[in-house]
């Protein structure tokens, strides 16, 4: 008998008044970057250093063109009205208005916030969320952070803003910032500061609201503004978003100036009149109140409030915004506690199955961090060319650099972002991992960012994804086809779950999605196979520094590569749309002629990874039992020579990735494929032979598609879960360590190429910064590698044993092995025996303080030894994934169908 579905939660609601259009809870949300200097956007130079051309340091008196930034920012859909936070703790050579870190060329490591801040909470509507900001007592030490890691090379660790001792004894201030909402259009933000110290302390507190400019840029734009109205309230009028009241009762002061640039400082004139982005900064910390406009009008406005804390003492501030004429009796208090108590229901209706309270700490955070990183990305790629008509012209440069061919280009929208900091910009393959945690709580949201990327002002006319905006033209995984399967899944599965037992899953996103993707998969078939041969290549397909070259540049030996990673993610995208054409068939017959297209297309890589055009060789390496990148070197007969690179990577994992379950009734249900399948595995007998056993069934009386039969999956298997090579007590690591005392080595006409196995940061200059796959646990991977685990379970069942770890002894079916690798990445953030937590390894502060050690970093990627955080330290993106592993299997229930991602779903 079927369980009954939980009652609905008033945020349950809340989303599906949204879902239906009754309401646009997301019309207000946290869409503010936490940096907008520095970015690839606000680049006008003509030798297109980002870094260089707006640093952290323009950034408080210059005006941004495409967008704005700030400390627990907040903003409407469009991000005309900014809501966000400055402090002052009377030492700071700068009022602290966003946050700090290094360029890449700055930090030894490449670029790297600098500051320590949490996403504490947050819920799907934006109706409650909750911030973190460590803020020192001490003055902040811009100067050491940056001399210190100038002052080191790539094989020191990095100089982190806790090893300056700003935080020993206390001296800090703990900042939370919630906002909580009323309604669609009126939100309370309330900050509450704490002196962790042992010592009187004084801030200055100043919640700040200001208007994104967007009317110095074009002729004839109407000019936003603010003015003050009464006492503590501030009408904000704008000729899209409408009139807004921000009130405040307790501001000492109420300040006001101009979203514009200093022209004093940046336009060479000592001479110009007016009030600038930085007059809180002159005026707070400078003294001179003559940078502030006395007539109480402006573009920014500023509420002044200053504390003397006692040592443990909390004291709080609350800014409200209310669309004007909308009258509410509600206190804020009671507003917050309300949205407080119904986050709490919300979630616990999400983690009835959760039993650790460790557990569902860390899951609630990773979910905080995907709905926080939602950013407002805006980049009108052919206007950025060509300039604006008040601006002088851009470089001519800029017309032969990047991004050039992609002036079709418009990106105006709220994008799930990897990082608000280091990454504030949407990378594809990024987003597609995003995808699933973000379905688990907000599947339309989900579902939408899938959608928009394959929109036509996204996707280039040629059928290229859009990469990421450094480069737009570099070449991700095609993940987006398996994302739009597993969201499609997962949003079925939820439907159905809550009373919908006849919901056949949203046909129209996926048909929709579908046909845009039959364009990229045309593009990688015309693109990135060189010989036609059904061999990919793709250049460094998201893996920084984990090759032998830059697989994205021209090889210094000349030539090129076959790629295994590369030919074998287009294997998996082959059977991704099979899949998913196989559903749209079920609805429309049409699409069984497609499915048997990707069918064979699937066949032909699996045969040219095997035997490349029948010359015998292929991606296989049968002496050493793995896949390698095979070098294809110019010869002085005009051909090539073929050299196998075997380097021990993940490269030679992700051929597990292409496997595919069919049930039998779905190919029962399909007459007209299943003649054709029956065909092809009848009169190419070449082709048949090459997948694993299709005419054996399996569990269930299942097929497989795989490019590994039995032998080779298990010889895979072997090297990858062994502990001396790939597996490490937090997951798999980007290479073996194997490489560690015995580096793979490449010589050519004098030049020696190595590759080290390096568990942390990176040692490579490869790719820059501190993108590194040589070593290092990286999440989506690992993810992809449980999923593929649980699909070839789903065949084989339990009666298929293979040994966990390699050597131990131990045999279990190839769903304990993927239960025993998601448990290794779920111990790398919960607590274990003694109540640590790897990620937390490299510092004692943040793994015994207890005002530090329940709140979550989510960082970039793990150490391959240690579990330790490294990389960017807030890159929730696809580092979120956490959440999905932690969330409990669902049951079988009559309404839903045997699906083997969705029901051997993987936990702690």
């Amino acid at each position: 008998m079927r369980t009954p579905a939980p009652p609905i939660t008033a945020e349950d609601q809340r989303m599906e008044n949204q879902r239906v259009g009754l309401e646009d809870w997301g019309f207000w949300g946290p869409y503010l970057s936490e940096r907008q200097w520095g970015t690839v956007r606000e680049d006008y130079s003509p030798h297109g250093n980002a870094w260089e051309y707006f640093p952290h340091d323009h950034a408080r008196s210059r005006a941004y063109r495409w967008g704005e930034d700030g400390i627990a920012g907040f903003s409407d859909r469009k991000q005309y009205l900014c809501l966000g936070l400055a402090l002052w703790n009377t030492k700071d050579p700068i009022l602290k208005e966003r946050l700090f870190g290094l360029t890449n060329g700055e930090g030894s490591h490449g670029e790297d916030v600098k500051e320590l801040y949490y996403y504490l909470d947050a819920t799907p509507s934006h109706s409650y969320l909750k911030y973190l900001y460590k803020y020192p007592q001490a003055s902040f030490p811009y100067e050491e952070l940056l001399n210190r890691n100038r002052g080191r090379n790539k094989y020191d660790p990095e100089y982190e803003l806790l090893d300056t001792g700003v935080f020993n004894e206390g001296r800090y201030f703990d900042v939370m910032v919630e906002y909580a909402k009323s309604g669609t259009q009126e939100v309370v933000m309330t900050t509450s500061v704490t002196n962790r110290g042992p010592e009187p302390a004084e801030l200055v507190v100043l919640p700040q609201a200001w208007f994104r400019n967007n009317w110095s840029w074009k002729k004839n734009t109407p000019k936003a503004q603010l003015h003050l109205e009464g006492h503590g309230n501030v009408v904000a009028r704008h000729h899209k978003l409408g009139e807004y009241v921000i009130s405040s009762d307790a501001a000492e002061e109420i300040f006001f100036t101009e979203n514009e640039t200093n022209a004093r400082i940046h336009f060479g004139n000592p001479n110009a009149v007016g009030y600038y982005k930085d007059a809180f900064h002159r005026l707070i910390v400078q003294g001179d109140r003559e940078a502030v406009n006395p007539a109480a009008v402006g573009t920014k406005v500023g509420f002044l409030h200053r504390m003397i804390l006692a040592p443990g003492e909390t004291k709080s501030l609350t800014i409200r915004l209310s669309q004007k004429n909308v009258e509410t009796s509600v206190p804020s208090m009671q507003i917050l506690t309300q949205r407080r108590k119904e986050a709490d229901e919300f979630y616990s209706r999400l983690q009835q199955g959760i039993t650790c309270p460790d557990s569902r700490n860390v899951q609630r955070q990773a979910l905080a961090g995907m709905i926080w990183s939602k950013q407002f990305f805006y980049y009108d790629v052919d206007r950025w060319l060509e300039g604006d008509e008040t601006q002088p012209p851009p470089p001519a440069q800029r017309k032969r650099g990047r991004n050039r061919e992609w002036g079709h280009l418009f990106n105006s929208d709220i994008i799930s972002m990897p990082d608000k900091w280091e990454y504030p910009w949407f990378a594809a393959w990024d987003l597609a991992f995003h995808c699933l945690p973000l379905a688990l709580i907000d599947p339309e949201f989900a579902k939408h960012q899938l959608d928009l990327l394959t929109r036509e002002w996204y996707m280039h006319p040629n059928g290229q994804l859009p990469a990421y905006e450094w480069a737009f033209s570099d070449v991700n995984p095609p993940v987006h086809a398996w994302a739009t399967w597993r969201v499609f899944q997962m949003d079925r599965a939820r439907r159905r779950d809550a009373g919908d037992c006849d919901y056949p899953g949203d046909l129209p996103f996926l048909e929709r999605v579908f046909h845009k993707l039959l364009l990229n998969f045309t593009w990688w078939v015309n693109r990135k196979d060189a010989e036609g041969r059904n061999i990919f290549q793709g250049g460094f397909l998201g893996l920084d520094n984990i090759g032998v070259f830059d697989r994205s540049a021209p090889l210094p030996t000349g030539g090129y590569i076959h790629q295994s990673d590369g030919t074998s993610w287009m294997a998996m995208y082959s059977l991704n749309l099979l899949r998913i054409s196989l559903e749209l068939a079920r609805h429309n017959r049409v699409y069984e002629d497609i499915a048997t297209k990707f069918f064979e297309h699937f066949l032909h890589i699996a045969e040219a990874m095997t035997n490349m055009a029948g010359e015998g060789i292929g991606l296989w390496d049968e002496e050493d039992k793995f896949y390698y990148d095979v070098l294809n070197m110019p010869d002085h007969n005009g051909g090539y020579h073929r050299i196998p690179m075997k380097l021990r990577s993940l490269v030679g994992l992700i051929p597990l990735f292409a496997v595919e379950t069919l049930e039998p009734e779905c190919i029962a249900d399909l007459p007209g494929f299943q003649e054709r399948l029956k065909w092809v595995l009848e009169n190419k007998p070449n082709l048949a032979h090459l997948v694993s056993h299709w005419h054996v069934e399996g569990r269930g009386k299942r097929r497989l598609l795989s490019l590994l039969r039995g032998h080779r999956m298990k010889r895979l298997f072997k090297r990858m879960l062994d502990e001396s090579e790939f597996l490490s007590d937090y997951g798999i690591r980007g290479i073996s360590k194997h490489h560690e005392q015995n580096p793979y080595v490449f010589e050519h006409e004098g030049n020696r190429y190595e590759v080290r196995y390096t568990p942390g940061e990176s040692t490579s200059g490869v790719f820059g910064g501190n993108s590194n796959w040589r070593g290092p646990i990286w999440f989506p991977i690992n993810y992809l590698l449980i999923e593929s685990m649980q699909k070839f379970h789903h065949y084989y069942g339990d009666d298929f044993k293979i040994e966990c770890p390699t050597g131990s002894g131990n045999y279990t079916t190839i769903l304990g092995a993927a239960e025993e690798l998601s448990r290794r990445l779920c111990r790398i953030f919960l607590k274990d025996k003694d109540g640590r937590r790897a990620v937390y390894n490299h510092h004692d502060l943040l793994q015994n303080d207890p005002e530090f050690r329940d709140h979550i970093l989510f960082y970039e990627y793990f150490h391959g030894d240690t579990g330790r955080g490294v990389g960017a330290s807030h890159q929730t993106g696809w580092t979120g994934l956490i959440a999905k592993l932690l969330q409990p299997r669902r049951p079988a229930t009559p309404c839903v169908e045997t699906d083997c991602s969705e029901h051997d779903h993987v936990h702690s």
